[in-house]
């Protein structure tokens, strides 16, 4: 991967791009420039794994997606935090979700939204971004939430099935920063992070 590259084809496409070796110094970085404001946070294991809500709601109004009583809060934050399931080293970035509610949050409505994206999300091009997505983050995802779907079991591939249990029933893909998104950045963290 050339990361030079990526972060050129990402600010060619309207992000702001940092990179950090490690998660905590990603974490650093980011409890400096968040500062007391509303922060929603999406699903992410990433954010999870970097312990940015327990860092974060020392000095800013922390909300999850996976806290029911705060989802529709959440889309009202200054700060959103989300991952992406794969970015191309082309600059295109794509999540799959499964009630719509982390893609709404990364198109639309806040000052700023960072996209945390751990090495082990970066694929050569849009076509193996892609795939990586549908076939190695949302199966690991299904598995994680012990869905009853096909994927979840077999852990290998999506079947593009028909569960009421399915977890990938909506898709986005970044081609450049929406107009009316307002700041975003991608940071860019050199260890494996979420799925």
């Amino acid at each position: 991967m050339n990361l030079s590259a990526l972060r050129s084809n990402l600010e060619e496409r309207g992000y702001k791009t940092s990179f950090f070796e490690t998660a905590q110094e990603a974490s650093r970085y980011l409890n400096q420039e968040i500062d007391g404001v509303s922060v929603g946070i999406g699903g992410s294991v990433t954010v999870q794994e970097m312990h940015l809500s327990e860092s974060l709601s020392g000095h800013n109004q922390v909300l999850w997606h996976w806290d029911q009583a705060s989802l529709s809060a959440v889309a009202k934050t200054d700060v959103y935090i989300s991952s992406v399931n794969g970015l191309a080293e082309t600059g295109e970035m794509i999540n799959i979700d499964g009630s719509g509610n982390r893609i709404s949050s990364t198109l639309f409505g806040h000052k700023k939204v960072y996209f945390l994206v751990g090495m082990n999300k970066i694929a050569p091009d849009y076509e193996k971004a892609l795939h990586r997505a549908r076939n190695v983050a949302a199966p690991l995802n299904a598995k994680r939430l012990r869905r009853n779907t096909p994927c979840a079991e077999k852990g290998d591939r999506c079947y593009d099935c028909k569960s009421p249990q399915r977890i990938c029933k909506a898709l986005s893909v970044f081609w450049e920063k929406p107009d009316l998104a307002g700041e975003a950045e991608v940071v860019l963290i050199n260890q494996k992070l979420g799925f």
